[in-house]
C-alpha cells in the first residue's frame, strides 16, 4: 500500500486533486487518475493535476481527466496552480511561468496583503485560432463558425463554432438557458463526432448581453463540469467572432463567472478565483513512486 499527499482545489467549481511532484511523481497516471476521481467512492474530482519541476519555466503543469485520459490545458488548473505555488512556498513571485502542453502560461496572482493569500488569478492564455488544421477539426474551409454539422440525434444537425485554445472547443450559441438534454444528450455525442480527431470539450452558451455569456460545459475525458477556463475563452472568442458580443466578456458557469479579455496582440487574459478546499493522504495500490 502506497501513498500520495495530494491537496483538493478548484476554480469556479471546476475541482482538481492536485499533487505536489517537486520532489517525486507516482506512477501509473491514468489509472490514479480514475481511482481518485470517482465521485462517492473515492476523493472524488474532475481530474489529477501534477505540479511539477520544469526546465523552460518556473512550474510544470501536467493533468489528468477522470477517464485517465491526459489533457493537454486547463485555465482553472493554472489559476489553482498559481494559488498552491506561492501559498505552499513553492514560488515567492505574484508573476509565475507554467509550462503546459499548449506551451507556456503566464500568471499574474493578487494577493490580499493582510492575509498574503492569493484571491484571484490572471492567466494570458494566448491567441484563439479559428483555423481548422490548427485545432484540428475536419472541415471543407479554412474554418468553422457557425457551420451545421450533422449529428446522430433527433436534432439532425446543429450549429457550432470550433476554436482551439491549446485544446480543441465546439461552441453550440442556444437562445434559451443551456439544458440537461442539450449538455448531458449531446455533449457527448458532440464530443466523440468524427470531426474531431481528438475528441473536443463543448460548450452551450446564450448570450445576456454584448458583454455576458450564459455557459454549460461538457468537458472531454470528464463529462459535465461546473467550469471550464479553456471553454470560457472559447466561448468568449466565438461570441465575439460571430458578433453576439463584444470584449470584455463575463461568462457566468455554473460554478462561478470568469472575465475574459482580448489584448490589442489578440492574447486572451482570463481572470477568475481559485480556492483551497482541503488535503490529505491518498491509500493506493500497485502504484510505485518515481
Amino acid at each position: 500500500m502506497k501513498e500520495v499527499k495530494f491537496t483538493k482545489m478548484h476554480g469556479a467549481g471546476n475541482d482538481y486533486i492536485y499533487i505536489d511532484c517537486t520532489s517525486s511523481t507516482p506512477a501509473t497516471l491514468p489509472q490514479l487518475a480514475i481511482e481518485m476521481s470517482r465521485r462517492h467512492f473515492s476523493v472524488g474530482a474532475d481530474g489529477i493535476v501534477l505540479i511539477c519541476p520544469s526546465d523552460v519555466a518556473d512550474l510544470k503543469m501536467r493533468i489528468f481527466n477522470a477517464d485517465g485520459s491526459e489533457a493537454r490545458m486547463c485555465g482553472n488548473a493554472t489559476r489553482c496552480i498559481g494559488k498552491y505555488a506561492y501559498e505552499h512556498g513553492l514560488i515567492h513571485s505574484t508573476a509565475i511561468s507554467l509550462e503546459t502542453l499548449s506551451g507556456i502560461k503566464y500568471l499574474t496572482l493578487t494577493v490580499d496583503p493582510a492575509t498574503d493569500e492569493v484571491s484571484t488569478v490572471s492567466v494570458d492564455m494566448g491567441p484563439a485560432t479559428f483555423r481548422c488544421s490548427d485545432i484540428p477539426v475536419s472541415h471543407t474551409s479554412d474554418t468553422m463558425i457557425d457551420s451545421m454539422v450533422e449529428i446522430d440525434a433527433p436534432e439532425k444537425s446543429i450549429r457550432l463554432t470550433a476554436v482551439s485554445m491549446g485544446n480543441p472547443h465546439g461552441v453550440v450559441f442556444v437562445d434559451h438557458d443551456p439544458t440537461d438534454r442539450e449538455v448531458l444528450g449531446l455533449g457527448p455525442i458532440l464530443e466523440c463526432h468524427p470531426i474531431w480527431p481528438d475528441r473536443a470539450n463543448i460548450e452551450f452558451c446564450r448570450p445576456l448581453d454584448r458583454h455576458r455569456l450564459l455557459m454549460r460545459v461538457w468537458e472531454r475525458g470528464s463529462g459535465e463540469t461546473w467550469a471550464c477556463g479553456t471553454g470560457a475563452c472559447a466561448a468568449a472568442s466565438a461570441a465575439v467572432a460571430t458578433g453576439r458580443c463584444d470584449f470584455p466578456v463575463n461568462v457566468e458557469l455554473r460554478g462561478g463567472t470568469l472575465l475574459i479579455d482580448r489584448r490589442p496582440d489578440g492574447h486572451i487574459l482570463m481572470e477568475g478565483p481559485a480556492e483551497e478546499v482541503y488535503s490529505g493522504t491518498y491509500r493506493i495500490k500497485n502504484c510505485k513512486t518515481l
